[in-house]
């Protein structure tokens, strides 16, 4: 038998998320892979997906995108990348339904792990990867990023936010990280010395980031949060400016005056990696998974693991990846 999980209606991912049993699944079929699955991550994305589900009463929906594991069988006639053979290790996204001890996924969705890259390293070296590659190409689409121009982030503490900022440093973007609390300050500051970083428990906060610009133009925001901040985020940008929505962590809408837009002339725009297999061509997903590989080598130390879980403790695992503060990502052995 094989187990993965799965939830029949949205709701608290907490509440919702069950671990069914199943038949182990048949051999693969021309154009698929079949990989056993040593672990997976929980990413905010994927439990926002089972909050927001609107099916009810039917079948029930697989969860997550993301999984690593060791290959059991290549379908007959299936062309793969480099590499891609049974026994070898593999990171495969996008698979709706990776949460599973077996997934039996699209060939062109699985992609070797390098030597040396490890599992807790893998199950994450494609999603948030891409993600921060993705957000740094929309950033350098302003003329003055790599320039004159500061690159503003928030939730930079996050598992996103650090490789963003070790992204933008290995490419001369100048940056101003911006985080919650003074705690999480700190460790960005342990990690990145020669970062700004400014927190919103300060009243002062946006003042404090136009000092720590120096006077140069905030021309990018990006932001996985909205509401309230993204508002804030506006006021900052520079005439110009572009803001990037990348996520939806705040419950409520952003709210802004079309003055606002009119006279500073924005941009506001709204990315998501859910949307990279459709929305970006063949040669730039190559792309795009060649940069994930060297930063899942290069900057390994920003991969952290927040908690380690079996699927018998997925409750947990879900509490532990929703608790505020919390650094690095969870995981989940399924076996």
């Amino acid at each position: 038998m094989s187990r993965r999980v799965v939830h029949a209606r949205g709701g608290s991912p907490a509440d919702v998320l069950t671990v069914i049993e199943e038949p182990e699944p048949a051999a693969p079929q021309t154009g698929q892979v079949l990989v056993r699955v040593t672990a997976f991550p929980v990413h905010p994305g994927d439990l926002q997906a089972v909050e927001a589900y609107q099916g009810s009463g039917g079948q029930p929906a697989p969860a997550g995108v993301e999984a690593t594991g060791v290959v059991e069988a290549v379908g007959p006639g299936t062309p793969v990348a480099p590499g891609i053979e049974p026994g070898a290790r593999v990171t495969v996204f996008p698979h709706p339904g990776a949460w599973s001890q077996w997934v039996t996924a699209a060939s062109r969705a699985v992609v070797a792990v390098p030597a040396g890259v490890s599992d807790e390293v893998a199950a994450q070296m494609l999603v948030n990867p891409i993600t921060a590659v993705m957000l740094r190409r929309e950033a350098e689409a302003h003329a003055s990023i790599g320039y004159d121009g500061v690159l503003l982030q928030t939730a930079a503490g996050s598992s996103v936010g650090r490789l963003l900022t070790a992204v933008s440093l290995a490419h001369n973007i100048s940056l101003v990280n911006v985080v919650r609390s003074e705690r999480g300050a700190a460790e960005l500051r342990t990690r990145f010395p020669d970062v700004p970083v400014v927190t919103t428990e300060h009243p002062g906060w946006a003042d404090e980031v136009r000092g720590a610009a120096d006077g140069r133009p905030l021309a990018v925001a990006l932001d996985p949060i909205g509401g309230k901040l993204a508002e804030s985020l506006v006021n900052l940008l520079t005439p110009g400016g572009t803001l990037v929505c990348y996520g939806q962590m705040a419950a409520e809408p952003i709210s802004l005056p079309a003055s606002t837009l009119l006279h500073k002339s924005l941009t506001l725009r709204g990315r998501t990696v859910g949307h990279w297999m459709s929305d970006t061509s063949p040669d730039r997903q190559a792309s795009d998974i060649a940069a994930a590989k060297l930063i899942a080598m290069a900057a390994k130390d920003q991969f952290d693991v927040a908690g380690t879980y079996g699927l018998d403790d997925l409750a947990e695992a879900v509490e532990h990846a929703q608790r505020p503060g919390k650094v690095g990502t969870v995981l989940i052995r399924p076996w």
